[in-house]
């Protein structure tokens, strides 16, 4: 290309304050090179986490480091109108920390403990959050914050943010496990979220598994679910706590968390907890393995962070129940993200429209005529 073809598309590059001059390169023998690079703080973009029991935002730059973490225990389900009160006071919050200027957000994204139809993206499944059927999120936030919202299921934006920052990083086929309130999948096939017809691929968690665990909110008897969800784990411990008369788990106020640190450090009715979840879990993980054959499975959620106290037993269940071949060509491990995975994957949403769409962001002239109007 000829100098003034490149001068006119990095002047172009300069304009959109996505690329700035990083200062002189090393010379080759004429004058130094000006250096450019991209700016990842040009803007900012919100990744929303509304789970069943909690609601957790995170603002981050362009490349989904987190300037500004807030988070809170709310039971989203039945308060959905507090839930979004509680959403918004998060996000303020977390702008004011992170002193990004609501002109300067690309977007927000939301990830939901829902199915979310591609045909209406911009609801919750009445089937799986009844109370929410009414509500509106997406139009609701953007009526507030004037940028783009965008909405999936959690787990579906927890493999997005494993194949792109963690520990499925450039997967073309990789599934993502979220071991929560609930179990659900995430699918990346070919490099894109797999959502099915309606939204409801990856729901592993309805799996029926044993007709004696009762009925699902989802309508059917005896679901994944209702062996796995951390109401249950904690229930289950709670009943065997009379045969274990020397464990350390608290008689009340037992989370996963500390189930799993119990477990960590030898306890036995911890480690019986977890290595039963395990076993259960591998009844969804087979399933997928036989039909989806990915070459990466990530764990992620509360439970999974007992690493090989969950996946040793899950991996000799899984031999019962999948062709060796699969199970040997896929590879298991654990999210490296944490707790921010989940929230860092709804931006991610938002960041990935943008790059397919450059328009969605920003430009300088726009954050300056907001910033004299208000």
């Amino acid at each position: 290309m000829s100098r003034s073809s490149i001068s006119a598309i990095v002047a172009d590059l300069l304009e959109t304050g996505l690329v700035s001059e990083t200062g002189a390169g090393d010379s080759s023998g004429g004058r130094r090179p000006i250096m450019l690079g991209f700016d990842d703080d040009a803007h900012a973009i919100v990744g929303v986490d509304m789970g069943a029991t909690h609601i957790a935002v995170a603002v981050t730059d362009l490349r989904s480091q987190v300037k500004a973490w807030r988070s809170k225990i709310f039971d989203v389900r039945e308060d959905p109108e507090g839930a979004l009160s509680l959403m918004r006071g998060l996000i303020d919050g977390a702008l004011i920390e992170a002193s990004i200027d609501r002109e300067r957000l690309v977007g927000i994204g939301i990830a939901v403990p829902s199915p979310v139809n591609p045909e209406n993206p911009t609801v919750l499944s009445p089937l799986f959050v009844p109370k929410w059927k009414d509500l509106n999120i997406v139009e609701h936030l953007e009526n507030i914050y004037r940028v783009p919202v965008g909405m999936d299921n959690d787990a579906n934006l927890g493999a997005l943010s494993e194949q792109w920052w963690g520990a499925g990083r450039d997967g073309r086929d990789l599934a993502y496990i979220k071991v929560a309130t609930a179990v659900g999948a995430g699918l990346i096939i070919n490099g894109d979220i797999y959502r099915g017809t309606t939204g409801i691929a990856g729901e592993i968690g309805h799996i029926p598994v044993d007709p004696s665990a009762g009925e699902c909110v989802c309508g059917l008897t005896g679901c994944l679910n209702l062996r796995m969800g951390t109401e249950k784990l904690v229930q289950r411990a709670h009943d065997l706590r009379p045969e274990h008369p020397k464990s350390t788990l608290p008689r009340r106020g037992l989370t996963v968390s500390r189930l799993v640190e119990e477990a960590c450090e030898g306890d036995r009715l911890a480690r019986l907890i977890v290595e039963d979840a395990g076993r259960h879990l591998a009844i969804g993980v087979a399933a997928m393995l036989n039909l989806f054959n990915p070459a990466k499975v990530v764990f992620g959620g509360s439970l999974t962070r007992a690493g090989e106290l969950l996946l040793r037993p899950l991996k000799d269940a899984l031999g019962e129940r999948s062709p060796s071949a699969s199970v040997k060509q896929s590879q298991l491990v654990t999210s490296t993200l944490g707790i921010e995975g989940t929230a860092r994957g709804a931006a991610t949403l938002i960041l990935r429209a943008a790059l397919d769409d450059p328009t969605l962001f920003p430009t300088p002239l726009d954050v300056e005529v907001a910033a004299h109007t208000t």
